[in-house]
């Protein structure tokens, strides 16, 4: 296993060094957050470019989450699957079986893209909200970089296999967590469905029902997607994400030799990420740490409250052993809004790196006048 990368919190005294929970796992790449409070509890090659496979139709989501929510597109807005895209796609790998001349929603191509891995349906969508599959994966590439993904790169928008087209584990779980995080009600209704039924059989014209292939569905408590992957070259991969009792956690496997062995190292992660480490709450929303000094202000100091309710994850066993201290930030000026950042809170457990948490003002302070400058002064020379 990798060096833990363990960001966030917590460095001092403890009675006893703690030690992060070890974690074997056969995928070639690995990579767990902690969306609670940002805590990376694993990586394994998280930073080495691989193949997306379907996992990069995360982003394909993604993109037209952002347009569903922006209004530049809708649900029930029907799209025409063109016949040169039928041609194409329609036996090509996963496929939602759609019919040439259809016009189908967008809400069942996304259905067909989440549900069932649609290589068909995601040319589709790209066609119909982009014009084309270029102009849609110019979308992709441009909110990538907008999120973070520095080493990822789209060439299409079903993950088919592509040399110039590269994700790394990271960056897959970023764009795991800006769905979660930016699009809520649509994450909820579209990637917990365990199946979805589009399209007839050949020969009896029977309709045709498909199973999620989600490896954490009815397996893990709280498990709600994402997306699996897999062609010759990326192997078997996975980016999952669980909830349980308020803490979600969002990971990654990929290079993984079978469909079993994907399920089994999905399951078996995620079951460590929950078991292994807990969550300890440290503040509620609007609970107070300590005053912080304010310079140029009318008040010579404000209230640092937490701004939500904040946690740290650690290894489990070792919360009574934390230590905790407020550090200002430097050169905090008045005027300062309510809300502002003015501090950190560190948390700290010997033998594990610190976690640092957001402090905010707790009221408004404003810039201080002429007098009120010169009393402030005037009190604090003197003590």
């Amino acid at each position: 296993m990798r060096p833990l990368l363990f960001l966030a919190l917590l460095a001092t005294v403890s009675p006893a060094a703690a030690q992060a929970p070890t974690f074997n796992t056969p995928a070639a790449f690995a990579y767990m957050k902690d969306l609670s409070n940002g805590a990376v509890l694993y990586a394994k090659d998280a930073d080495t470019p691989m193949p997306p496979a379907s996992m990069g139709k995360m982003m394909s989501v993604y993109v037209a989450f952002k347009m569903l929510k922006s209004g530049e597109a809708k649900l029930d807005q029907k799209i025409l699957v063109r016949p040169e895209t039928w041609t194409k796609w329609h036996s090509q790998g996963s496929t939602m079986f759609l019919s040439v001349n259809e016009q189908v929603s967008v809400e069942n191509l996304l259905h067909g893209i989440v549900t069932l891995s649609g290589n068909d349906a995601c040319v589709v969508l790209a066609e119909g909200l982009g014009g084309t599959e270029e102009n849609y994966v110019a979308l992709m590439n441009r909110e990538a970089q907008r999120l973070g993904m520095k080493k990822s790169r789209f060439a299409n928008t079903n993950g088919w296999p592509d040399p110039n087209e590269y994700v790394t584990a990271h960056d897959l779980a970023l764009v795991a967590e800006a769905t979660i995080r930016d699009f809520p009600d649509l994450y909820k209704r579209f990637y917990a469905k365990d199946k979805f039924t589009w399209g007839k059989t050949l020969g009896k014209g029977e309709a045709i029902t498909q199973a999620n292939r989600n490896p954490l569905l009815g397996r893990i408590s709280g498990a709600d997607g994402l997306k699996t992957g897999h062609t010759e070259e990326a192997g078997y991969g996975f980016t999952g994400s669980a909830v349980q009792n308020g803490r979600r956690l969002v990971m990654v496997v990929a290079g993984l030799s079978s469909f079993n062995e994907r399920v089994a190292a999905s399951v078996d992660f995620m079951n460590w990420g929950f078991a292994a480490w807990q969550s300890v709450p440290v503040l509620k929303a609007g609970q107070a740490a300590q005053m912080v000094p304010i310079a140029g202000g009318a008040e010579r100091e404000v209230q640092a409250v937490a701004p939500r309710d904040l946690f740290v994850t650690m290894p489990r066993g070792f919360a009574s052993d934390r230590k905790q201290r407020v550090v200002p930030l430097a050169n905090v000026t008045a005027p300062i809004a309510k809300g502002q950042k003015i501090a950190d809170l560190i948390v700290s457990v010997k033998g594990l790196p610190d976690t640092r948490l957001p402090l905010v003002a707790a009221q408004p302070v404003a810039e201080a006048g002429i007098f009120r400058q010169f009393w402030n002064w005037l009190t604090s020379f003197f003590g």
